[in-house]
């Protein structure tokens, strides 16, 4: 199914972003459709170069797998910058990914960031900024 098609057959009204995670589409839009993964991160500077703004409270997403088919909506709840080194292990537990800890996360976070970071040569740190995303799932 396509973004248009499940934004359509949920009733909902407004307007939407469609996108997938990174390095792992599937199976973290998975662990959003079952409920696990309720929070997400992202590189603060990426939205400065790309001149976009940041995600809001009230925005709503469809989250696609890897071939591009939509497998929900959710909306945000709250967005907040910190430091890499500053999200918190309610953060991580959020994230729902592997065994849910914190240093599961930074292992993660730290080795995706860098991937994200390098093609602009901006180099990965403990003080590189985050975007900390919490958000619910509204239509399957």
């Amino acid at each position: 199914m396509t973004a248009d098609e499940l934004w359509e057959r949920s009733g909902l009204t407004g307007k939407y972003e469609a996108w997938s995670f990174g390095e792992a589409p599937d199976k973290l839009a998975d662990l959003v459709v079952r409920g696990i993964k309720t929070a997400t991160c992202s590189a603060y500077d990426l939205y400065l170069i790309n001149g976009k703004p940041l995600p809001k409270a009230g925005d709503y997403s469809i989250i696609l797998n890897s071939k591009n088919e939509a497998v929900c909506i959710i909306k945000t709840l709250r967005v907040y910058v910190t430091k890499f080194d500053g999200v918190s292990e309610e953060q991580a537990f959020k994230e729902g990914e592997g065994d849910r800890s914190l240093e599961y996360w930074r292992r993660i976070h730290e080795n995706f960031l860098k991937n994200e970071l390098a093609p602009v040569n901006i180099p990965f740190g403990g003080d590189t900024k985050v975007v900390c995303e919490e958000f619910e799932t509204v239509y399957k």
